[in-house]
């Protein structure tokens, strides 16, 4: 169960959540994936595909242990989720348990306790999905990589001192720079 936390640094807690997309030319929908890193509002690891299952939350996180230079360490992130059928699967749990990697579940209608992921995904259907009418999946998938390399990258977060996620990460490492306020989730 999800419980109240101080966030001081990058790679304590990450959230992870699914937001659905439609592919018109193809009469179908596709699947993001998305783990953000509560600290610096990152998106540390994404999947896209017209399936999303267990498994695929499960490679999803064991890759993004690796992107951040995590994978087998003894400070790794709490996972926090839904109660979505890829987070309870058999393939997500045990590999959280292989990899051991906390991961709590927040109560069943309360998206607030996942807030972080819950603003990024209104951003991506604001800012990406409603805007376009995909032709294809090959389309789709091209211009949501595009927006997250953008998100990532280039657009500004009043709560981390008006710097991109990546800026930011690099100003904290560097500096010591904090978010405008404390992280409490």
């Amino acid at each position: 169960m999800a419980r109240n936390r101080d966030v001081t640094g990058p790679n304590q807690l990450w959230e992870v959540d699914i937001k659905y997309g439609y592919v018109h030319g193809e009469d179908r929908f596709l699947y993001v994936l998305s783990y953000i890193d509560v600290f610096d509002r990152a998106i540390v690891n994404y999947h896209i595909g017209l399936r999303c299952e267990g498994k695929d939350a499960a490679n999803t996180l064991e890759q993004v242990l690796w992107k951040r230079e995590l994978y087998g360490g003894t400070q790794l992130p709490t996972i926090r989720s839904d109660n979505g059928p890829q987070f309870i699967s058999e393939a997500f749990e045990s590999t959280c348990e292989r990899l051991q990697v906390e991961h709590e579940r927040i109560p069943s209608r309360t998206p607030n306790m996942n807030a972080h992921i819950e603003s990024f995904h209104r951003l991506l259907e604001d800012d990406c999905l409603s805007r376009h009418e995909f032709k294809s999946y090959t389309q789709a998938y091209d211009i949501l990589v595009e927006f997250m390399d953008y998100y990532n990258n280039r657009r500004m977060h009043s709560s981390l001192n008006f710097f991109s996620p990546v800026e930011f990460n690099k100003a904290h490492v560097e500096t010591g720079l904090m978010p405008k306020s404390d992280v409490k989730v």
